[in-house]
């Protein structure tokens, strides 16, 4: 347990300036995100970037490539929860925030069988092509990631279901390799998506619960 801790406070107190502003921002954006604030989508843009930045410098640059469409998603998303907003019509209210939404069982479907796909593809081309460690562990965590990314730009809760998974796969996975301080960041950021999708599931059900929309 010691050796556990001490591998974790290195890795906290040990890591570069760019390493810890990156946890600074991930954990700024992920709890404005939760707030449901728009604030959450520039402080994600300077997040992302930073976390290209990362790995570019390690040559990670599959997962570098993935944070290019981060940034085009949180951009998207960022001009979709804007241009939802709507005044009531002939009053002085102020802009209405646009509603979480949840996708339609036909829509859940599909996003898995597209994801499951992709992910096997994926996973097998790294196993043919390249010396990844673990293939299908980093196909399943880049693909859903981006899922996730995706549905949490149209407001859609099922966004943190699916975050909650692929953080436990990624502790799962780094915590196998005796990477504890990895490991540990997981695990902050599947606490924030749990309280997300608890708290995303309480602000659906002020909106008015089956009122608020479905969405695909």
């Amino acid at each position: 347990m010691n050796e556990l801790v001490e591998n974790i406070w290195d890795g906290l107190t040990g890591a570069s300036a760019l390493d810890q502003a990156n946890l600074v921002l991930g954990v700024a954006g992920v709890g404005l995100m939760i707030r449901r604030s728009l604030w959450a989508f520039p402080v994600g843009l300077v997040a992302v970037t930073v976390q290209g930045i990362l790995f570019y410098r390690t040559k990670f640059y599959a997962d570098a490539t993935q944070q290019v469409f981060f940034f085009g998603a949180l951009a998207w998303g960022w001009w979709h929860w804007v241009r939802a907003a709507r005044r009531d019509e002939g009053a002085a209210a102020p802009a209405q925030e646009l509603p979480v939404g949840v996708m339609t069982w036909r829509g859940r479907t599909v996003t898995l069988l597209v994801g499951g796909a992709a992910v096997a593809g994926w996973a097998l081309a790294l196993r043919n092509w390249t010396d990844a460690v673990m293939p299908w562990r980093d196909a399943f965590i880049a693909v859903f990631g981006i899922v996730a990314q995706s549905l949490q730009a149209k407001k859609l809760l099922e966004n943190w279901p699916v975050w909650v998974v692929v953080n436990l796969v990624a502790v799962a996975a780094y915590w196998t390799a005796d990477l504890a301080y990895t490991a540990f960041l997981y695990v902050i950021y599947l606490g924030l998506a749990v309280v997300g999708w608890r708290t995303w599931a309480g602000a659906r059900k002020r909106d008015g619960g089956g009122a608020a929309p479905t969405r695909s």
